[in-house]
């Protein structure tokens, strides 16, 4: 694995977890430690722990905009990540804020907390199709994601790919089809873009520390793009990065722990 020290900025649109394991603090921790700047626009507050998720506030649309606008035009991004956006409401006014810079945006449509609680309305599943796929540098939904946006059924290598080639269609410049979801001995994850697909594979960890990986495998990749990484480095980096941090998780909480997002530091010792 390579360890990119050059600074780069990366805008993160998201909800906040108080237990840190994902969402923006998750997030912060990535970018932090990948040698990346890391600025935010919090979506929603979250009361959350290892256990599960117990509430949702939503943040004002206008202090959503507003939190993106100020680092935009002052700070500025090199990238921007979304993740737990929650509503049709939210999803349109990300979309404009998108539509306000060429820099490359990871989505990362987040649905379902690790703990099973829906942080995307129903109703927005649709809105996510429409307004953020198309926005995509690089789309990252797991295989429950991907049948839920795709109506294509994610159990296998072959239902990722054909996900992911309608994922494509829909928009998305590049896609990474997570295999975290699918049986095997090895997670598979398949990167698709115009220049056609990549097998990333690595063995299935006996763990139940998994909470955010899915948000600090986007946000590793955000801040490869942000570096001007090509998009398959900057895949297989966030892949190392994340599968570490899973090997290295402290084991903390009662139910899906966190990952070990600081390895790196010791690493540099």
């Amino acid at each position: 694995m390579v360890l990119e020290t050059r600074h780069a900025r990366v805008l993160i649109i998201a909800g906040s977890d108080s237990g840190g394991g994902a969402g923006i603090q998750g997030d912060i921790k990535t970018v932090t430690l990948l040698g990346g700047y890391a600025a935010t626009a919090v979506t929603a507050i979250t009361v959350q722990n290892t256990l599960g998720v117990q509430d949702v506030f939503p943040l004002p649309l206008d202090l959503i905009e507003a939190q993106a606008r100020a680092v935009l035009d002052d700070i500025g991004a090199d990238a921007i990540k979304t993740g737990m956006l929650g509503s049709i409401e939210v999803v349109e006014r990300v979309a404009a804020i998108l539509d306000t810079t060429s820099v490359p945006a990871v989505i990362d449509p987040v649905m379902i907390a690790k703990g099973g609680a829906p942080l995307l309305a129903a109703e927005a599943i649709e809105a996510v199709r429409t307004l953020m796929i198309p926005r995509a540098a690089l789309l990252t939904p797991n295989a429950p994601e991907a049948q839920a946006l795709t109506g294509i059924a994610v159990t296998d290598l072959d239902g990722q790919r054909r996900a992911g080639e309608a994922l494509m269609a829909m928009g998305a410049r590049a896609v990474l089809m997570k295999g975290g979801h699918v049986p095997g001995p090895r997670v598979v994850d398949l990167l698709l873009t115009a220049q056609g697909e990549t097998l990333m594979a690595g063995p299935r960890l006996n763990t139940t520390s998994t909470h955010g990986t899915g948000c600090t495998l986007a946000s590793a990749c955000a801040v490869g793009l942000a570096k001007g990484l090509q998009m398959e480095t900057a895949v297989s980096n966030a892949r190392a990065y994340v599968a570490e941090a899973i090997r290295r998780a402290p084991g903390l909480g009662g139910g899906h722990g966190p990952l070990d997002h600081g390895w790196p530091l010791r690493e540099r010792r």
